[in-house]
């Protein structure tokens, strides 16, 4: 009966929450995040460039 209490202890004791979870995936997600915003800056260039290649042609 005692090693079940003291398992449950632990467990119990092991699960404490105050401490933050560390963050090792943030670099890359900064990395993602300038690449989202770099996609969305070539996206626009593509929209303008075809856009102006439509008027030149007479669409």
């Amino acid at each position: 009966m005692k090693h079940i209490l003291l398992t449950a202890l632990l467990l119990l004791s092991s699960c404490d929450n105050s401490t933050p979870a560390p963050k090792i995936a943030a670099p890359q997600r900064g990395v993602l995040e300038k690449a989202k915003d770099v996609d969305q800056i070539v996206q626009k260039s593509a929209e303008e460039t075809q856009k102006k290649a439509n008027e030149a042609e007479g669409y």
